[in-house]
């Protein structure tokens, strides 16, 4: 906090009487970057096919989570991992929002096996569960440095198992 209050050039009473508390910055701070971020999952629920949505979460995570500019990993990902007990209610929260994303991917697949373009053996919940496992251990994986060659050959051997008719 000292840190980021000397950085904004403001005191810590000024950044609380903004945000509340840690816990609501934190959460502030989740938002921004889910919505700046994360843009790409939105877009990846659009593809025309099930296999065109994972590609674009998986491609889109790689390029967010090994970018630049930026940290390496996910924030979300790398919260609910290392968040100690006493931040609980932001683990529920980082958990909680991790669902509402898993949630959307089952509801665009099971979409996509009434529609033909996943056989009737699949369970959408399932392959989602799978596709976040993934997503999760790239942005962990990218947090620990890993290149994105490295992060390509896992989706590419992903992609090469893909569910098809």
């Amino acid at each position: 906090m000292a840190e980021l209050t000397e950085a904004m050039g403001i005191t810590k009473p000024s950044l609380y009487a903004c945000f509340g508390n840690k816990e609501a910055l934190f959460k502030k701070a989740l938002d921004l970057y889910e919505r700046d971020k994360l843009a790409y999952i939105g877009k990846a629920l659009e593809a025309p096919t099930a296999r065109g949505v994972a590609e674009r979460l998986l491609n889109g995570a790689v390029a967010t989570h090994c970018g630049d500019s930026d940290p390496h990993g996910c924030l979300g990902v790398i919260s609910t991992v290392v968040c100690a007990a006493e931040a609980d209610s932001i683990r529920a929260d980082v958990i909680k929002r991790r669902a509402s994303s898993e949630a959307a991917v089952v509801k665009r697949f099971e979409q996509a096996r009434r529609d033909g373009d996943l056989p009737d053996s699949v369970c959408p919940t399932k392959l989602a569960s799978c596709l976040t496992t993934l997503l999760q251990g790239l942005a962990v994986k990218a947090q620990g440095g890993a290149q994105p060659e490295e992060l390509q050959g896992s989706i590419d051997t992903f992609l090469a198992m893909w569910p098809g008719r």
